[in-house]
């Protein structure tokens, strides 16, 4: 069964126009979820809009936007008010630049969709517009209202097909100097250095995401099907934290150094370092 397109328009670079269809790329719909219930009567409980000031239940009727001016001050937005104010969408995925994907700093990057031709007649300008950016090793930054929203989307050739990621706005990008500003600067060499670098070289590999998996989703499902079938649940043991006196010792444990080994060496590094004593 195909899966349910989220938006259909036209993908169109200068005059070339292709009809093409967004389809959910990630999804937490198989997410394992839950329900409030009531305790006492195993029903579930239903959420309620109360008055913060009253008290009483407020009838969906009632219930109208607000922004909070300061100080608990609101002004009202009826719904026809923000149905006006949101931008028409012409169903137009226009390209606006070819850009190196290394020029996008992927904190940007929001949401993923493929995005594929709607129709076989569209197959010729999509393998066209795909073709020549694989050609030129160029990604496209795209402009189109998406879910009333004026949104900007990488588009990037992947698959034999494309992929189109939703932009964050700059305003929603927080400063990255607020949250390193404390840093010091450290300059590591040495041991400590060539340990980091062995460490990083054992501890290479492949992105499979295959293998990276979701152990509290796991922890959950067995814990509904323990429950199901009446079994004992079974505690997971927890780790004992592991005693390290230092950076330096946690960096030789992690690479393997036995402890005899790091006691000569030591030992040596100590013999090397005291004072020779002058012959009488």
């Amino acid at each position: 069964m195909a899966p349910r397109a989220n938006w259909k328009g036209f993908l169109k670079v200068a005059e070339v126009t292709c009809p093409v269809s967004l389809y959910t790329a990630a999804s937490t719909s198989d997410r394992i979820t839950f329900h409030t219930l009531n305790r006492k009567t195993g029903n579930r409980v239903n959420r309620q809009f109360i008055d913060s000031e009253t008290g009483k239940p407020v009838e969906t009727e009632d219930q109208v936007k607000g922004y909070d001016t300061g100080e608990g001050d609101y002004i009202i937005l009826e719904p026809e008010e923000i149905a006006a104010a949101v931008p028409e969408g012409d169903k137009t995925l226009g390209i606006e630049a070819f850009v190196r994907l290394s020029d996008v700093d992927d904190t940007f990057l929001d949401r993923p969709y493929y995005l594929a031709p709607t129709t076989p007649i569209a197959n010729e300008a999509f393998a066209l517009i795909r073709d020549g950016m694989y050609s030129e090793n160029v990604v496209a930054l795209a402009r189109t209202v998406l879910f009333r929203r004026m949104r900007t989307l990488l588009v990037r050739p992947h698959d034999g097909a494309l992929v189109a990621s939703t932009l964050h706005f700059d305003y929603e990008i927080r400063s990255a100097e607020d949250a390193f500003s404390e840093i010091p600067e450290i300059k590591i060499e040495g041991e400590m250095l060539d340990l980091a670098r062995h460490i990083i070289t054992t501890k290479k590999g492949e992105f499979d995401p295959k293998t990276f998996d979701d152990r509290y989703e796991a922890a959950l499902a067995e814990l509904v099907r323990a429950k199901i079938e009446g079994r004992e649940i079974k505690q997971i043991p927890r780790p004992e934290p592991t005693k390290v006196t230092s950076l330096m010792e946690a960096l030789r444990q992690s690479a393997g150094q036995p402890a005899a080994s790091r006691r000569s060496k030591s030992e040596e590094a100590a013999k090397k370092a005291a004072p020779r004593r002058k012959a009488s």
